[in-house]
């Protein structure tokens, strides 16, 4: 940031809910991201057992980060069904 600083208490205060709203958010999506890679590779090797752990921690995710306002619950639904036809798939 070059020389961009809050002049005024309530623009100091909503960088600093910023950074943190930010952090979270990241660590969310990095979860998710995480998951999601997990259950394509489960869907790859085809284990029926560890599909169904992967599956359900992803929707346990979704559905927090739903819940925080990361993500809109239709986006999360039209994920989770994408998913949920993979597995029909195999």
């Amino acid at each position: 940031m070059l020389g961009l600083m809050a002049n005024h208490k309530s623009a100091k205060k909503r960088s600093i809910q910023n950074k943190l709203r930010n952090a979270i958010n990241s660590k969310y999506i990095s979860r998710i991201r995480t998951a999601l890679n997990k259950f394509n590779n489960a869907i790859k090797l085809k284990k029926n057992e560890e599909i169904q752990k992967t599956f359900s921690s992803v929707n346990s995710i979704l559905a927090k980060s739903v819940k925080k306002g990361i993500f809109k619950k239709k986006y999360v639904s039209r994920k989770l069904s994408s998913l949920s036809n993979q597995i029909k798939k195999i």
